[in-house]
């Protein structure tokens, strides 16, 4: 039997804010068995009475969400998602880069969201829609039943399955039919799914690509996105409603007057309503402050199309202790017997001494959680600590080894804190996404921005160019250097598109916008009897002006700060505690000089480029593993040292155990870490911070 206080020793801080940071939800895990049903339960049923009411008439409604920061409406809307994946299809839709280009990137966040698989299929909800059309179902005793027959008859011949669709659904009013439904066939086709999905998602194909899934256009105009989406739901009627969840919109574009631009967003849904887009269920979540700060600046019949206001409440003690108990379960089941009490080391007299109205915030009782866990982790091997704690059963230390202090809130532990947060986040990210192409310009454009922003490059500027692919650039300007920097960042495979985005870098040049120009673009520039390579030449060879191609590790560091914006901005980026502003966001990036590490960056000249070593260019950098084994050291105070290597191989795949191990032996030769009984098993070895 293992006792519970030797689990809590050597495990991780289960409450530390890594472990739960909201976002989309198709990137998040959760747990269906650790939820804590009774929280925001009524707000729940009320959704799932708006997706009922959808499904019987067909008709479009949406919601606004509103909470307090900390109430928890990301992850109410991932256990939404979760919820009724069964009963609808979900699309997570975060801030967008430019109100000019809102309805394709709407498109582009719903195709991205209906590629993914739901939790208990085999199939991405995008299929599982495709076969639950009415045209390839049959009716039986008022249940609709996929037809294997009709499908496979349909999936083999493109022409008969075009056909067959128009004919189906020759009322419904749709958008260039021949094409969407050619489109629609050749998802069928594994071997044509992925750029079939990028067609619909709105990227800009190669006129290669184009040929092969027999199309004219690529959707590149806000109507033709907009008309993209009303397909979806205009052959719906007879399967699953699409719900659009907006979330984490802090960050979307702000007006001249620095307010957020709300209003585009609420267009998106009086069209939805008005145009008759069928079978949506919009779900908008906005922090409460942030509504009453911007609701009046939207138009009064743009606001009467939300059906519903729903709150997030504060939470009571009940639920609270519920919260302690789910984060706390996974420690409890290592051990037999499990503790009497299901919030062991914790009680509920701390919730009613933190809280004495009886009420909280969801965030507010972790934050308390991981406070107080801290504090008993520390007292087991701190006497002096022990007796000023009051706990649900004696403490029995044989051996007393004194640490540092636990410093809730300090510089050094928000520092080791962050650098742990963007690890995961980076790995999160490099998981997601394979190829730059999953960005589009205007946002790989305000990924950049952002990054800019954060190391203090002064003056920028966004659209140095003008017309369709305005946002597709920026400039800044060098401290003491009055030349302007023109920025422009072009991933269209498109050849056509290329030329058009050369030709306007051409007339913001000739316009003196800026006196130097980098084109950012990892794909082809075409061929020397095609317009655009001729500009392209033009303008960027034998001159100042430079071509870089970026590498997909580099679009991984903007992308991982540019979520880390996001939650910044909407007050849900958490250290220690503590809420994290943007400012303070931007001070950690500088002070850590993670982005001193983007070899795009590096390219543009924002940052140094290091010195390369000529030796050992084989050899895997072991520095992040060392960084991430020191910092979680540094967050914890101390751990077990098998909880330590496990830890850091699953957050680095090409390490090794042995090689783990070696880091652990440097970092404790260096003198800044130390095993407290190197003589004991491994297993049950600890390793803390030097003091």
């Amino acid at each position: 039997m293992t006792p519970i206080n030797n689990i809590i020793k050597r495990e991780l801080n289960p409450f530390d804010q890594i472990n739960f940071k909201p976002g989309n939800f198709w990137g998040e895990e959760q747990d269906s068995e650790n939820n804590v049903d009774s929280i925001h339960q009524e707000v729940i049923s009320e959704v799932e009475g708006l997706l009922q009411s959808v499904n019987q008439d067909n008709r479009s409604r949406s919601a606004l969400l509103l909470g307090d920061s900390g109430s928890g409406k990301s992850y109410l809307l991932g256990r939404l998602k979760r919820t009724l994946n069964q009963k609808a299809f979900f699309a997570y839709i975060g801030p967008w880069a430019d109100s000019d280009y809102i309805w394709r990137h709407v498109l582009r966040s719903t195709v991205d969201s209906l590629i993914q698989i739901p939790e208990g299929q085999q199939e991405s909800q995008l299929i599982l829609w495709l076969k639950s059309l009415s045209a390839f179902t049959r009716r039986n005793l008022k249940q609709r039943l996929f037809s294997d027959s009709i499908w496979q008859f349909m999936q083999s011949d493109r022409r008969k399955f075009i056909h067959h669709l128009k004919t189906t659904y020759n009322q419904a009013g749709l958008y260039n039919p021949e094409f969407f439904f050619g489109v629609l066939h050749d998802l069928t086709d594994p071997e044509l799914y992925p750029i079939a999905c990028e067609w619909l998602r709105g990227d800009d194909l190669s006129e290669e690509s184009m040929q092969i899934l027999k199309v004219k256009n690529c959707i590149d105009t806000e109507e033709a996105a907009k008309n993209i989406l009303a397909n979806f739901g205009r052959i719906s009627i007879q399967t699953q409603p699409i719900v659009l969840c907006f979330d984490n919109l802090d960050n979307i574009p702000r007006l001249s007057d620095e307010s957020q631009d709300f209003q585009s967003l609420f267009n998106i849904n009086t069209t939805i309503h008005n145009s008759l887009l069928k079978n949506f269920l919009v779900l908008i979540s906005i922090i409460t402050n942030t509504w009453k700060l911007n609701s009046e600046r939207i138009q009064q019949a743009d606001k009467v199309r939300i059906d519903k206001e729903l709150r997030l409440k504060r939470i009571n003690l009940e639920q609270a202790e519920a919260l302690w108990a789910y984060r706390l379960k996974p420690l409890h089941q290592q051990v037999k017997p499990q503790p009497v009490s299901p919030i062991f080391p914790l009680n509920r007299k701390l919730l009613q001494l933190s809280f004495p109205s009886g009420k909280t915030l969801p965030r507010e009782a972790l934050v308390i959680g991981q406070k107080e866990y801290k504090k008993y982790k520390f007292s087991l091997v701190d006497s002096k600590v022990v007796k000023s704690i009051p706990e649900p059963e004696v403490i029995k230390v044989t051996k007393v080894v004194e640490l540092p202090r636990p410093q809730i809130i300090s510089p050094e532990t928000i520092d080791a804190e962050f650098q742990l947060l963007w690890q995961k986040e980076l790995k999160k990210t490099q998981d997601k996404n394979q190829k730059i192409t999953l960005f589009s310009a205007p946002d790989l454009i305000r990924m950049l921005e952002e990054s800019l922003q954060a190391l203090q490059v002064g003056d920028i500027k966004t659209k140095l160019l003008r017309g369709k692919y305005a946002s597709y650039s920026l400039s800044y300007s060098k401290s003491n250097k009055k030349n302007r920097i023109g920025i422009v960042w072009t991933e269209d495979s498109g050849m056509a598109s290329f030329y058009n985005v050369m030709s306007a870098s051409q007339k913001a040049m000739l316009a003196n916008a800026c006196q130097n120009l980098f084109l950012i673009r990892s794909g082809s520039l075409g061929t020397a009897k095609l317009k655009g390579y001729q500009l392209f030449r033009k303008i960027f060879k034998g001159t100042k002006n430079i071509h870089i191609k970026p590498n997909l590790s580099s679009v991984h560091q903007l992308a991982t700060y540019h979520n880390l914006v996001n939650s910044a901005v909407a007050q849900e980026l958490v250290l220690s505690g503590k809420v994290i502003k943007l400012e303070e966001l931007e001070e950690l990036i500088r002070k850590s000089q993670i982005l001193e590490k983007c070899i795009l960056l590096q390219d543009l000249g924002i940052v140094a480029k290091p010195e390369v070593s000529e030796n050992n260019t084989d050899k895997i950098d072991f520095a992040p593993v060392r960084d991430f084994l020191f910092n979680l050291i540094k967050t914890q105070g101390f751990m077990g040292i098998p909880t330590l290597i496990n830890q850091c191989i699953s957050q680095f795949s090409d390490a090794e155990e042995d090689d783990v191990k070696s880091l652990i032996k440097d970092l404790c030769e260096e003198g800044i870490v130390k095993i407290i009984d190197p003589k004991a098993k491994l297993e049950d070895q600890l390793i803390c911070l030097v003091a």
